[in-house]
């Protein structure tokens, strides 16, 4: 009983910080460069640009070791084919192939992956240029785009992926999503 009476003690206590003396507090530029997001709309692009002919050679020496020679998967997921699937899987009871051709909604949320999360065994090592590269060869796999294209900031936002409006939104009140930048409320 005494033990249980000091822990209830102890609850009503409020919570004191601790100052240890370590550390420093982020500056602006030390948020800026672990701020890399990139949204549907492109906002967060960064400067650069990147064809389809130097994306197959980043590809084939970053990429197609994990995601095969022309995208097709193994030993990690496919990232070409796969159109159509979503559509068949509901008639023929297999699962869609869900690849950047098939299933992606923005072609600017390719970059982001890419440019946050890859290659696998040093992610972010990519320069801009690489990933711009990277991000239009794929596209053109998934016959998305021509092979002369160069992306940039101002043309990738409006590539039209093929499953843009496959997406739909959830309107229950409590799944809100609303992405905040700065003095939010709330959340």
């Amino acid at each position: 009983m005494r033990a249980a009476a000091a822990l209830l003690a102890l609850a009503a206590v409020p919570a004191q910080a601790q100052t240890y003396g370590l550390g420093l507090l982020a500056s602006e530029r030390d948020l800026a460069a672990w701020n890399i997001d990139v949204t549907p709309d492109g906002a967060g692009l960064p400067p650069g640009s990147g064809s389809v002919a130097r994306g197959r050679q980043v590809y084939e020496s970053q990429c197609a070791a994990c995601h095969g020679v022309k995208g097709e998967g193994k030993p990690a997921d496919a990232l070409v084919g796969g159109q159509g699937s979503l559509n068949r899987a509901q008639a023929d009871g297999k699962p869609p192939l869900k690849t950047i051709g098939s299933f992606w909604p923005y072609a600017t949320t390719v970059f982001d992956f890419i440019n946050r999360a890859m290659p696998y065994n040093a992610p972010q090592s990519l320069k801009p240029d690489e990933v711009y590269a990277v991000t239009a060869y794929l596209l053109h796999l998934n016959g998305i785009l021509p092979s002369d294209t160069v992306l940039d900031a101002s043309t990738l936002p409006r590539v039209r992926m093929p499953n843009r409006d496959g997406f739909v939104v959830d309107g229950r009140p409590d799944t809100g999503n609303v992405p905040c930048r700065r003095g939010c409320v709330g959340r």
